[in-house]
């Protein structure tokens, strides 16, 4: 397999201010340590008065310090998330706009929704499009708000969800080390409507369905979407090492998406020869949809869990029914 030459450079994250399990369960009359013991919980972060834009540009400002790199060297924007500001421009002129100096730029900017995964797409994306001559920094940020689609009725997504974004700076560079090894990402129709916002799009339009918190709403079927999982996630992973000279075991870090508790036991019990390498961050961010990953190797770097020269390997599933992954070395 043909690896693609590709170097993470640097990595930032922007946090909102935090907000504890006590504090949600005092104000929506939830028992006391219900979150931390259902959705594995104990902190995360609330927007106040910070947009997606304005937390991907102070993320991406991270990343670019983090790396050396100037806002003059970047060919592309890439907004990897499921939230958005408007739904017209689009997140990653939004983004790109909130930039300090970023309106003194015209580098082109493209929208990627897979939501959980969309940061994993992303980073597939650009690897495919970072050629050293059209391409060759781009900058990959994903930026969630989930706070404000949640329905305070609905315990599980109430206590799970967290905001807050995460950028990477990436580029080519044919004579390092670091590389993409293998990305793959597979789709299953029949869990299509297992996690869903009915409302505000073209079938439920406002006109013809006026605003209704539980319509409006992020709703998950849990069962259904871990039956799933434990259905698909192994073949998945046995399916995504098959051709290659690495086992699961050989890999030094794994990052799965952030999802839920009983959803990383699960993961973990699929896989129990790997625990020692799986970095969570659950507890401290709850899940912050597709910044949940890159928030997480962000984390592994700064705390030099993950090092140069050594594989890290990203793991989620997302709304769809999605599952994807990607292999490199950093």
């Amino acid at each position: 397999m043909n690896k693609k030459k590709i170097k993470i450079e640097g990595t930032g994250v922007y946090f909102p201010k935090a907000i504890t399990s006590e504090i949600i369960e005092l104000k929506y009359g939830l028992p006391k340590g219900w979150s931390e013991k259902y959705s594995g919980v104990q902190s995360r972060h609330h927007v106040t008065h910070e947009s997606i834009g304005f937390m991907g540009a102070r993320a991406a400002e991270d990343a670019l310090k983090a790396s050396s790199v100037k806002l003059d060297d970047i060919d592309m924007l890439i907004s990897a998330g499921g939230t958005y500001d408007y739904p017209l421009p689009n997140q990653s002129s939004l983004i790109k706009h909130h930039l300090t100096n970023g309106c003194d730029h015209d580098f082109p900017v493209i929208d990627i929704d897979c939501t959980c995964l969309s940061f994993v797409s992303g980073l597939d994306l650009a690897s495919r499009m970072l050629d050293g001559e059209t391409y060759k920094k781009i900058l990959l940020v994903s930026s969630e708000i989930a706070s404000k689609g949640l329905n305070p009725s609905n315990w599980e997504t109430l206590t799970l969800f967290g905001d807050g974004a995460a950028a990477a700076v990436l580029s080519y560079d044919p004579t390092g080390t670091s590389s993409i090894i293998k990305a793959k990402h597979v789709n299953y129709s029949e869990g299509v409507f297992h996690s869903i916002i009915e409302g505000g799009g073209s079938v439920n339009y406002y006109d013809d369905k006026p605003f209704n918190k539980e319509f409006h709403s992020f709703k998950m079927d849990g069962k259904k979407l871990l039956r799933l999982a434990k259905t698909k996630l192994n073949l998945f992973v046995n399916s995504f090492f098959s051709n290659l000279d690495y086992t699961i075991e050989d890999i030094h870090i794994i990052i799965p998406h952030q999802a839920s508790r009983i959803g990383m036991e699960m993961f973990n019990k699929m896989q129990p020869s790997i625990g020692a390498k799986v970095i969570t961050t659950l507890a401290e961010n709850g899940n912050c949809i597709a910044a949940s990953i890159p928030m997480s190797l962000h984390y592994a770097i700064q705390h030099e869990k993950l090092k140069r020269g050594q594989t890290c390997f990203l793991i989620g599933t997302a709304a769809g029914f999605s599952i994807g992954a990607l292999l490199f070395e950093y």
